[in-house]
């Protein structure tokens, strides 16, 4: 079976279990230690101000991206604990996405690359 492209409309259960949750975890800590620390040590007014825009325009994404994979999860709950269970060698169930999870999957690979940008 062929390699789901990153806009196709399915997913391996692996990918999210091994992948994604973890991408979207390292985000939240990238969002909360790493703004939250520049806008505390942040002296000047304008910049400051624009990192508080930005922590809330990434929690506000985030929240998006989490309500859409809850609801992924429950759909696939059976598939995505095989893969736990399985290890990430394994590509595990293929699971089809609706057009707000296929939306929320690439976000999440956005605001990962935009969160790995802003610690380096």
């Amino acid at each position: 079976m062929p390699e789901p492209s990153p806009h196709a409309a399915t997913l391996y259960a692996r990918d999210i279990v091994y992948d994604l949750i973890p991408k979207l975890k390292t985000t939240e800590r990238l969002v909360d230690s790493t703004l939250r620390g520049r806008i505390a040590r942040c002296a000047d007014a304008t910049e400051k101000a624009r990192l508080e825009e930005l922590t809330i325009e990434f929690e506000l994404e985030i929240s998006m991206i989490r309500m859409n994979l809850e609801h992924l999860m429950r759909r696939y709950s059976r598939q995505l604990e095989e893969a736990a269970r399985d290890g990430a060698s394994r590509q595990g169930s293929v699971l089809t996405l609706d057009a707000h999870e296929a939306v929320a999957i690439e976000s999440a690979r956005t605001l990962y690359r935009r969160a790995q940008a802003l610690a380096t």
